[in-house]
């Protein structure tokens, strides 16, 4: 898929200073090499179950750069359980000031995220290893989550490694309050084109 194709599809997500501005088509030519070789390796082993390319700059593309124009002010995100990387790789393409760490524990995957950011020269950290195992000392200012597993025990291990806000992508039904002790939630936003999806941003507790 073109640059130019992929740029129409991401407009309902971002705001116009972003569509407008000097880096937009950068990104979106580093997006079209992401989608090449997600849909390459996603022929041989499975990242995601959407298979239509157009889908594919919607529903992940799309939804991971609508949590990045959130972002705010931060210098370090961790993307919990990253997957085929998303929201990380997104993020760090939108916010190459940032130091994204991609924690990702199944060999594959993280094999699948080298590449990636081997391909799009990105400063990116492969963190190839369950979350639970990293340093207690390893803190970062934003915690992403989108799609991941045990559920409880996740929000509550991110919760370790935050210093300000953890960033949720997730029905808007889904409750993480409960599991979430010592933090609330800032903001609960509708991701567009979806019927039911919401960025849910929770910060820490002063």
């Amino acid at each position: 898929m073109t640059p130019e194709a992929i740029a129409s599809l991401l407009q309902p997500y971002l705001p116009s200073e972003t569509l407008t501005g000097p880096h937009w088509p950068h990104v979106c030519g580093q997006l079209s090499v992401y989608l090449d070789l997600l849909l390459k390796w996603n022929a041989r082993t499975n990242l995601t179950a959407i298979r239509a390319p157009e889908k594919i700059v919607q529903r992940h593309f799309g939804e991971s750069l609508f949590a990045a124009s959130h972002l705010g002010i931060c210098n370090t995100v961790l993307d919990f359980g990253s997957g085929a990387g998303f929201p990380g790789i997104p993020i760090q393409l939108l916010r190459p000031d940032l130091q994204v760490t991609l924690a990702e524990s199944q060999g594959r995957k993280a094999a699948f995220l080298r590449e990636v950011c081997r391909e799009l020269s990105l400063p990116t950290e492969i963190f190839a290893a369950r979350v639970e195992t990293m340093p207690p000392h390893r803190q970062f200012d934003v915690v992403t989550l989108r799609a991941v597993d045990r559920m409880e025990s996740a929000y509550g291990e991110a919760a370790l490694h935050v210093r300000h806000r953890i960033m949720a992508l997730a029905t808007q039904s889904t409750s993480i309050d409960t599991v979430l002790d010592g933090f609330v939630l800032l903001e609960q936003l509708a991701i567009p084109e979806t019927h039911e999806s919401a960025l849910k941003i929770y910060t820490k507790k002063k």
